[in-house]
């Protein structure tokens, strides 16, 4: 599909509900010189007006939608632009390798890779986006922050709230690595102030978000209620649009315990239909959901349709069923969290066809929906939902205010950053079931391990975790091999420590059995295992029988289900998560230093300028399909 396909829905308004919930309002900030709320969506749907009009309910036609409906008198339609993203991730220079790279198909079938991604290019690109739309919003899906490149993460993802703040965000959701560091520190991140531990980065106190996250899901087990505003209303003249933000109920299944104590995470779609209930009831008819949870696209095309009809069949995974039972009144869903791109309609419960999109991750692309608002009704007329994904080309203009921003915190991170810490011979990719990364990582932590008890056996790694891999070619002026503190940061951002827990022989087979059975039966996570730990993955089988339990050996022994193993892993999984509780079953505890310490120094210890490290091969996990 061409990089400006679009996606319509053939559908009626949606019907209203009935309000029960008590009404509460949500206050903006704004700041001096932020620009006026909304501008709507006429360069890009002028063109397509008259489609429009044809599809609009009966009576509608003389007031066509994006225009002011002539002669002084107000349009019944009003079309507002909604562009939305979703899981930057601290991304704020150009991603690199494939994690900044989209594949585009072209009319005659083939595809074309594109570099893409660099808030300074995308700043450009939503600036351009709204030039022309008196009415615009701009929304996001969550992961906005955590698992953050150094330039971010080093300063606790200060650099991205003001690169957020200056991309004119006017809304998120909470996604699960907005926890990463627990509430109270997402909090400052939307209030503002100094780090409590490590104070001010500049001579100037950090301002906070100028947008609200919303996070009506995630709940303080203290009081019951949400720790952050859980909706937020958009208005402009008499048009108004509710919006809704979750994060996955799974949250504590994927942020270590410490990130989420004294929080509880409710259920995505009960919660988003109660507040869509307080909304209506306000008057708010108008809604959208931003839910950090998403799916998986049949097709690899990030303007994939996923099957229009609105069957759905063309999108699998957790939002299908969250979108197929949150409450019609609710009109479009912003998503996240898979990293995916799609452009979809899947059926709302009265089975009416609802735009659901995600746009990729780390600002590669941006999502433009046009919703008509009906000023007749309040509501959003389904007809008339347009939605397509646009590429964040690195063909226009840099923005000046985003690159002054980066270089402010580029020359803040340098001295850490541009420190050596190792060389490699060869890319060492973060690809495949077993990769060589993860593989890395996990030989890099059980010399750790060692180091602090020589008894250590082996080390296990999530997947996860490890969120990218190390080029050979040189990022900067480092030079080619050259891997710097920054490129490690970018592989391990999490800052947990390295764990080492002594476990029987049955429990460790059974954490092997884990990786394919309970919450992963259907989707495995592959742990990444240290290189004396071979075994056999038959995928042939279902659940826990699909790990080949006499194929498992460490030092080329089989494993003694009596005897004692000295297992290292990072504090995350010693604290059973991803869906690992027998890894939070261990005794003995040794906490030591931050996985990034132990990586960069056994890459320190193996490698030299003259002797460069060669990657590891990801044999260790033989896989039978």
């Amino acid at each position: 599909m061409p990089a400006d396909s679009t996606s319509s829905i053939p559908s009626t308004p949606s019907s209203p509900s009935s309000p029960s919930s008590p009404s509460s309002t949500t206050p903006r900030r704004t700041r001096p010189g932020r620009r006026a709320l909304g501008i709507v969506a006429a360069a890009a749907t002028l063109a397509t007006a008259g489609a429009l009009v044809a599809a609009l309910p009966a009576g509608a036609h003389g007031n066509k939608p994006g225009h002011g409906g002539g002669h002084g008198h107000q349009s019944r339609y009003q079309d507002v632009q909604l562009l939305s993203f979703n899981d930057l991730h601290g991304n704020l220079e150009p991603p690199s390798g494939s994690s900044g790279r989209v594949s585009e198909r072209q009319s005659d079938g083939t595809t074309k890779t594109v570099d893409a991604g660099g808030v300074e290019y995308l700043a450009t690109h939503l600036r351009d986006a709204r030039e022309g739309n008196a009415y615009s919003i701009t929304a996001a899906g969550g992961d906005m922050v955590g698992a953050s490149p150094l330039i971010s993460g080093l300063f606790h993802d200060e650099p991205t709230i003001e690169a957020l703040n200056k991309l004119d965000l006017d809304v998120t959701s909470v996604g699960n690595h907005e926890f990463d560091e627990g509430a109270k520190e997402l909090g400052r991140l939307q209030k503002g102030g100094c780090h409590p531990t490590e104070g001010c980065y500049t001579d100037k106190k950090f301002q906070g978000a100028d947008f609200p996250y919303l996070a009506a899901n995630a709940l303080s087990e203290k009081t019951g209620k949400p720790i952050l505003a859980p909706y937020w209303v958009w208005k402009k003249k008499d048009v108004k649009v509710g919006f809704i933000g979750v994060t996955l109920e799974n949250t504590p299944g994927v942020v270590s315990a410490e990130g989420v104590k004294g929080l509880t995470f409710k259920d995505e779609v009960e919660t988003i239909n109660k507040y869509a209930e307080v909304l209506r009831r306000q008057g708010v008819k108008s809604i959208v959901a931003l839910i950090h949870e998403g799916g998986l696209p049949a097709s690899g095309d990030y303007n994939d349709d996923c099957d229009a009809s609105g069957s759905g069949s063309g999108v699998s995974g957790p939002i299908v069923d969250i979108a197929k039972n949150v409450t019609p009144a609710v009109d479009a869903l912003v998503t996240g969290h898979t990293h995916n791109a799609y452009v979809c309609t899947i059926p709302d419960p009265a089975g009416q066809p609802r735009m659901v999109t995600s746009a990729a991750s780390f600002g590669r692309l941006y999502t433009d929906t046009t919703l008509t608002y009906d000023r007749m009704t309040g509501d959003i007329a389904r007809t008339s939902v347009k939605s397509a994904n646009h590429v964040v080309t690195r063909t226009v203009p840099k923005a000046a205010d985003l690159t002054r921003l980066i270089g402010k915190w580029n020359t803040l991170a340098a001295p850490i950053g541009n420190r050596p810490i190792g060389y490699l011979s060869a890319d060492v990719p973060n690809t495949g079931t077993e990769s060589p990364m993860g593989d890395l990582i996990a030989d890099a932590q059980l010399a750790y391990g060692k180091a602090l008890d020589p008894k250590t056996s082996l080390a296990l790694m999530n997947p996860g975790g490890v969120r990218a891999g190390l080029t050979h070619a040189a990022q900067g002026a480092e030079g080619d091999g050259v891997v710097t503190y920054a490129e490690g940061f970018t592989v391990q951002p999490f800052a947990n420590t390295v764990n080492l827990q002594d476990f029987t022989g049955a429990q460790l087979i059974q954490v092997l059995k884990e990786q394919v059975s309970g919450t992963n039966a259907s989707a495995p996570k592959i742990l990444q295992p240290s290189a004396n730990l071979t075994y056999t993955l038959d995928l042939t089988k279902s659940g826990g029988d699909r790990v080949v339990t006499d194929s498992v050996r460490l030092g080329g022994a089989a494993i003694d289900p009596a005897a004692t193993y000295r297992v290292a892993t990072n504090s995350f999984l010693a604290g059973g998560g991803d869906g690992f509780p027998t890894l939070g079953l261990g005794t003995n505890d040794l906490v030591g230093d931050d996985d990034l310490t132990a990586l960069a120094q056994y890459l320190t210890g193996a490698s030299s300028a003259s002797a460069p490290l060669d990657p590891p091969t990801p044999n260790r996990v033989t896989v039978v399909q």
